[in-house]
């Protein structure tokens, strides 16, 4: 149980703060604590002071949170502002005191106020987030392929489609991803834009102090238009085994693709590449294509599926409104929200020209948390699954068919980014 103690100040900091607030944030990820100068550095150049809270205790800082803007596309390819939400860190000596529970208030009614549709994040931790509104939006999967049980034909020298794949350097990457990036991110619901220190960060032009850089190798994709569609980042060891066998993995870091061609010869690529005999996906789709472009689908294993974009609703018109349906019909939602920040009745009405959205006084057909709304809002979750766990209650029979009928789409949604 908590226990609230009035003495700890939960505010914004000042910059005058971020070598203590870094520390707090180190501790509370198990980190070692000590703070670099090039550290503090880097965070001043990013952070926004107002959107970054602490927790003091007597002037230390014991708990951490940041938020700052982001885009998230919807389903049908629209995107909605977003308050992401990361840096969450409480400091051992002080759980249990009600500070996630301060910061969090704190953010989430600055963000209703700002007008952002949604909040979201990362959870290291499952159970934590959803007692304030938030939902398992996406999941993300990571392969391993075996490459020699895969049946690829060895003698492949590159794409039979007419384009062509070619190494690149870092600068080049960050000529030519930006681009690719938001043809493939509005085209792929639950995807997130990428700022220009994403770029600097993923080619190694900002190096970080906590995480060691090692070069990556860097693939690119053109189709025979000569149009960059896909590409890839990703490292490979040296490992061999007894008799001078080489057992190299290639491990993917990111791989970006604005179709299946260019995501099916990437794949292919990686797989043919000498002395690889394992490739680890990296986080993918829990649909991803991967294990059907191989002969064998059996040779790419699931390694790991968790959870991954949590999502929690602010604006229940705006977010209704902003996404497309694949489906006809009408729907009454009743959502709870104990925060008070996006609870009422509404009425859906969505076809294939659009949809509306509006506050109603009208019989509800489904009883549902803000939480499970988040769930269902990208087309991931089941409304039928969601009753039958006893976490949407149906008020009309059937309902929640209909539900599923218009939210689910054909394709799970995904988010390739961790923030």
């Amino acid at each position: 149980m908590s226990r609230p103690v009035p003495h700890i100040d939960v505010r914004s900091i000042t910059e005058a703060d971020i070598p203590d607030w870094s520390r707090a944030l180190n501790t509370g990820f198990l980190r070692t604590p000590d703070v670099a100068e090039t550290e503090v550095a880097d965070r001043a150049s990013y952070i926004v002071p107002s959107r970054t809270l602490g927790a003091f205790d007597a002037g230390r800082c014991v708990a951490t949170f940041r938020s700052f803007a982001q885009q998230l596309t919807a389903v049908g390819g629209a995107t909605v502002p977003a308050d992401a939400i990361s840096n969450v860190t409480v400091t051992p000596t002080h759980r249990r005191r009600g500070l996630l529970n301060r910061m969090m208030a704190h953010d989430l009614a600055a963000a209703k106020e700002r007008g952002d549709v949604v909040a979201t994040l990362i959870a290291a931790e499952y159970p934590i987030y959803g007692r304030y509104g938030f939902g398992p939006a996406t999941w993300a999967a990571e392969w391993t392929v075996d490459v020699p049980r895969a049946g690829l034909d060895p003698r492949w020298a590159g794409p039979e489609d007419g384009g062509r794949i070619d190494i690149v350097d870092s600068a080049d990457v960050r000529k030519i991803g930006p681009e690719l990036h938001e043809r493939v991110r509005l085209a792929q619901p639950g995807a997130t834009d990428r700022d220009e220190r994403w770029w600097q960060v993923a080619t190694g032009a900002v190096r970080l102090d906590r995480s060691p850089w090692t070069e990556p190798f860097f693939a690119v994709y053109r189709s025979a238009g000569g149009e960059v569609e896909g590409l890839v980042s990703y490292l490979a060891d040296d490992k061999w085994g007894d008799g001078k066998q080489p057992l190299n993995t290639a491990s993917v870091k990111w791989l970006i693709a604005a179709t299946p061609e260019a995501e099916r010869n990437l794949w292919r690529y990686l797989c043919s590449i000498d002395w690889i005999t394992t490739v680890k996906s990296g986080w993918r789709a829990p649909d991803d294509l991967l294990p059907f472009f191989l002969p064998d689908p059996r040779a790419a294993r699931i390694t790991t599926l968790a959870d991954w974009l949590w999502v929690r609703v602010l604006d229940v018109v705006r977010a209704l409104e902003a996404r497309t349906y694949e489906g006809q019909g009408e729907l009454v939602l009743e959502v709870v929200d104990g925060a008070g920040l996006a609870g009422g009745r509404y009425r859906l009405q969505a076809g294939a020209d659009g949809a509306s959205c509006a506050p109603t006084t009208a019989a509800a057909d489904l009883t549902l948390d803000v939480a499970e709304l988040g769930a269902l809002w990208l087309g991931d979750e089941s409304a039928v699954r969601l009753a039958a766990l006893g976490r949407v209650r149906e008020e009309r029979a059937g309902a929640a068919k209909v539900a599923d009928a218009l939210l689910r789409t054909s394709r799970r949604p995904w988010c390739p980014d961790m923030f």
